[in-house]
């Protein structure tokens, strides 16, 4: 580590933060976000979390945004993570971040039209059978158990949500690694 220090200050001309430098494996480090295993690049921990934590943000309940905004603003943030996030190696984490992601999205749906006949009216007119959008309408789940409902992912699908403007983490990776 001193060698390092010295060589970085004297020949670079650097500064070197002793508090956040350390020499160990490249397996044991993170840099930037990212960590390190063999050949590949994946994402760090903390940067899941704090990935997850904004999303949660965005996607709050309570938040008392029309949905356009609401996905306007997560589209925006999605963009830029993948981004920059995109460089790992992690396409099937993308696919489970999204599939999270719209669920969250559905939940938000599902909150905000609050009334079980308006719940049933907007599925309808999602083109969810008749039975299908009452009983989804009806339920006395949560909001986050009902988000999963066959009738709910009939109405709000993948298609539907990329229309109102949702991203897509898996074509964001997708995009950046094969153009």
């Amino acid at each position: 580590m001193q060698s390092l220090t010295r060589f970085i200050e004297r020949d670079l001309k650097l500064k070197v933060n002793t508090e956040k430098s350390q020499v160990v494996p490249s397996s044991q480090c993170k840099f930037l976000g990212f960590r390190f295993r063999g050949k590949q690049i994946l994402w760090h921990l903390k940067s899941m979390d704090k990935f997850k934590h904004h999303v949660r943000e965005l996607t709050n309940r309570t938040w008392g945004v029309s949905m356009r905004t609401k996905l306007r603003k997560l589209s925006i943030y999605l963009r830029g993570w993948i981004n920059y996030y995109g460089i790992a190696n992690q396409y099937q984490q993308c696919i489970d971040l999204d599939h999270w992601i719209r669920r969250r999205v559905r939940m938000c749906y599902w909150k905000q039209w609050r009334k079980p006949r308006t719940k049933v009216r907007k599925l309808l007119q999602l083109g969810v059978p008749l039975r299908a959008a009452i009983s989804c309408g009806i339920t006395s789940k949560s909001y986050w158990r009902s988000s999963k409902t066959a009738g709910i992912n009939m109405g709000l699908g993948n298609k539907y949500l990329q229309q109102q403007g949702l991203f897509a983490l898996r074509d964001g990776w997708i995009t950046f690694h094969h153009g």
